[in-house]
């Protein structure tokens, strides 16, 4: 198995599935989510969460197959190289790279504009550098300093969030001494029909519930450095979705059903609006606290899976041997910094190329999540038919329920998601740029690294 051993096994289930819910659970559901409601209604977005909620966790049985067959950190890049083409390996690194990367940009941002709040005076750059410096030494230090971090990072989200709900269901029901008298149950919810925007809109919702879902496959990255992998990773992806598919429907629920679809509050702060109604004092320093720690947890988590495909592109011959070197803790340190780099180039951009660099990125890493997810599908249909042709089913640890459906299912909505792009005019430039960043990813394979021993990447053969 390929260069699995290089990384210490620290990681238990429960870092794993903080990990995960670090990568998914940022400003996303917190920040944009009174706007799904408002563009499809509550109904609408629920149901978009739903689906997104559905194709997350077919990904996941795709990917806890692959991942307790081959719990390598090389990961979603070693899946598509060995079971479709290393040409599409390659890309898929540099999409995934590419995606957290952008991400740490936009993050370092949004965090020093967070705390200007409390700190007005303070330059937001300060912040930057900061935050910066906190990531990269939970990061450098030892993987079980950051899985630790992540943990807590990760629960103080969690738990958050299902105070939010627990609230808003007891303010529904009247429980709450508050609303003992008008409690306002489910009637906002279809107030102005099932679908007040019409359908249409529940489609474009859809697209951005399926991002929301975005970061679940960390677990696929994290394969390598986790102790008794068979065990952990089925049981981590099963208590992951079931987090983020209760939390997300639920917090989507409580937003629709205390603020009517037509209430400005919907698009301005929903939480925080419900926390005052509901009598909870400094609601708006609250949530103003939560945000950041989303946002923190988020770039840490970022930070660790980008660097392990940089990482992974070194190993494979496609990087510079000094991207795979390790420290004697066992982390890709000049991965590691080459990763934050690129975020403050990003970040960077985002201040003085706003509108052809930024952009370009931006479009290219909301393309990426999709095209990451289609390559899982496709790869574990790949490896189960060339698997039994050597093996038993079952010498399987795992295996993905419903072979070949599942699959199939994921290749099928991935696709659908991405010709349902070009019908957003807000997210159709994605294509635009993505689609050219493969073609060209794939160019370069085929130009510089054709002709490169692959030996690893033997389909013939299942390790």
């Amino acid at each position: 198995m390929k260069n699995e051993n290089h990384f210490m096994r620290k990681m238990s289930s429960k870092h794993l599935v903080t990990l995960s819910l670090g990568g998914v659970i940022g400003t996303g559901i917190f920040l944009s989510s009174g706007y799904l409601i408002q563009e499809a209604g509550a109904i609408g977005t629920i149901i978009a969460y739903m689906v997104g909620g559905a194709l997350a966790t077919l990904v996941m049985m795709c990917l806890g197959e692959l991942s307790v067959q081959h719990p390598d950190t090389s990961s979603l890049h070693m899946y598509a190289s060995k079971y479709i083409h290393p040409s599409v390996g390659f890309t898929v690194a540099w999409l995934y790279w590419l995606t957290w990367t952008v991400a740490l940009g936009s993050q370092f941002i949004t965090m020093g504009i967070t705390l200007q709040k409390w700190f007005p005076q303070m330059p937001i750059w300060i912040w930057c550098a900061i935050f910066s410096g906190i990531i990269l030494l939970l990061n450098v230090l030892d993987v079980k300093i950051f899985s630790v971090s992540e943990f807590w990072l990760s629960l103080i989200k969690v738990v958050a969030l299902g105070i939010f709900v627990i609230l808003g269901i007891t303010a529904i029901t009247g429980v709450l001494p508050v609303h003992a008298s008008s409690a306002p149950l489910f009637h906002n919810l279809t107030a102005n029909g099932l679908f007040p925007h019409g359908f249409g809109a529940v489609f474009i919702v859809l697209l951005s519930a399926n991002f929301a879902f975005s970061g679940t496959e960390l677990i696929g990255v994290a394969a390598g450095e986790t102790s008794n992998p068979e065990k952990n990773i089925p049981k981590a992806i099963k208590r992951t979705l079931f987090l983020l598919v209760t939390l997300f429907i639920g917090t989507i629920v409580v937003i629709g059903a205390l603020i009517p679809a037509n209430s400005k509050a919907l698009t301005e702060s929903p939480f925080v609006i419900i926390l005052q109604n509901l009598g909870i004092p400094f609601a708006s320093d609250i949530m103003n606290f939560i945000i950041f720690i989303a946002i923190l947890s988020g770039a840490n988590s970022g930070l660790y899976a980008a660097s392990r495909m940089l990482w992974s592109l070194a190993e494979d011959g496609t990087l510079p041997k000094i991207f795979s070197r390790l420290s004697k803790h066992g982390l890709p340190v000049n991965g590691l910094i080459l990763t934050l780099a690129g975020g403050l180039l990003s970040l960077f951009s985002s201040i003085y190329a706003e509108d052809t660099v930024y952009l370009a990125l931006v479009s290219i890493s909301g393309f990426a999540v999709v095209a990451v997810w289609l390559s899982i599908g496709v790869s574990q249909l790949r490896f189960r038919q060339v698997f039994i042709k050597q093996h038993q089913l079952t010498e399987l640890k795992y295996r993905t329920p419903g072979y070949p459906l599942v699959p199939w299912l994921v290749i099928i909505l991935c696709s659908i998601s991405l010709i349902g792009i070009y019908f957003d005019p807000n997210q159709r430039i994605a294509l635009y740029f993505g689609i050219p960043f493969t073609v060209l990813t794939t160019l370069v394979y085929q130009l510089f690294y054709r002709k490169q021993k692959r030996s690893a990447y033997d389909i013939s053969t299942v390790d």
